[in-house]
């Protein structure tokens, strides 16, 4: 199993690392365009191997997507990261032309590959791989949900006062600050609703405080997040990798799921082996449904702005 990181930036290199740990992957190519950079982050991280006891080798390339070939799984993370008081959208003129050319130089060389994208904005950017490469929709990826998912259950967890392994719930629909929609009807404590243990007041708060779970970071560390991001990304690896039929909410392209057509947005799937095996429809309350569609025309709103 060979897996193929493009951007060697903070993200980038936590994916990889934790790829490296779990132990379920050959071979990590990490790609940059950084002259040594790849090559120096992948050296310090194979010093961690005896360390942390894994035996993936971890290549460090400048550019040369030759020795990306015959990679099973690639994942994008390159572009520009956000800065305090930017929006994801407003990343998109530079970050779409960066995975335009990032998407294409990987598929010459790994015809059979499934992509991640994780660059933002993320659901734009997924659509415009879509868009750009002749590949069946199950193989390629967008990485938001259950990033979105992680930081909600941190917020539910905290909110009452539970261990993070007592609490379920995910989110759906676009990765932004706007567009995010946890979904309260359907997080749990241990099968339980969380709205048995919550007031409707505190839960609306838990769901704000996630969807700027992103930008709160950006704030705080003057730059994006990367420790859950990278193991965000690599939960979806090994799902795909090891076949494991995991349920993600990921970015996907729709053709009438959820009454959405022509865009990339996030909704529960399986993973496994061959990418997205399925979408899975499940029932959302009628508000839930209104902020579904309302995250959907954002992101067109966004994708308007591609050129494709």
């Amino acid at each position: 199993m060979k897996v193929t990181v493009v951007g060697a930036g903070a993200v980038g290199a936590s994916c990889a690392e934790y790829i490296a740990i779990k132990n379920f992957a050959s071979e990590v190519v990490l790609l940059d365009i950084k002259e040594g950079y790849a090559e120096g982050k992948a050296m310090d991280l194979m010093q961690c191997a005896s360390l942390n006891g894994f035996d993936t080798k971890i290549t460090g390339v400048t550019n040369d997507y030759s020795k990306t070939a015959n990679s099973d799984i690639c994942v994008i993370t390159s572009g520009i990261p956000r800065k305090p008081g930017m929006t994801r959208e407003e990343l998109i003129g530079i970050n779409a032309g960066i995975v335009k050319a990032v998407s294409t130089s990987l598929l010459e060389h790994s015809p059979n590959m499934i992509l991640i994208v994780v660059s933002n904005p993320m659901d734009t950017m997924t659509y415009l791989a879509h868009k750009t490469l002749d590949i069946p929709k199950n193989r390629i990826i967008g990485m938001g949900g259950a990033l979105d998912s992680a930081r909600f259950k941190y917020r539910l967890a905290e909110a009452l006062g539970a261990p993070i392994s007592d609490v379920d719930g995910m989110v759906v629909g676009g990765h932004s600050d706007t567009g995010m929609v946890p979904l309260i009807s359907h997080a749990t404590r241990n099968s339980i609703k969380v709205s048995e243990f919550l007031s409707a007041e505190r839960l609306s708060q838990v769901a704000e405080d996630t969807k700027v779970g992103g930008a709160t970071l950006t704030k705080l560390l003057g730059t994006s997040a990367w420790y859950a991001p990278g193991a965000a990304v690599s939960g979806l690896v090994q799902a795909i990798a090891c076949d494991q039929k995991k349920l993600f909410p990921c970015s996907t392209f729709l053709e009438g799921e959820y009454g959405l057509n022509d865009i990339c947005i996030g909704v529960p799937v399986i993973l496994g082996r061959n990418g997205i095996e399925k979408i899975v429809d499940i029932p959302l309350s009628d508000a839930e449904k209104a902020h579904m569609q309302a995250s959907a025309e954002g992101v067109k709103k966004t994708n308007g702005l591609l050129d494709v």
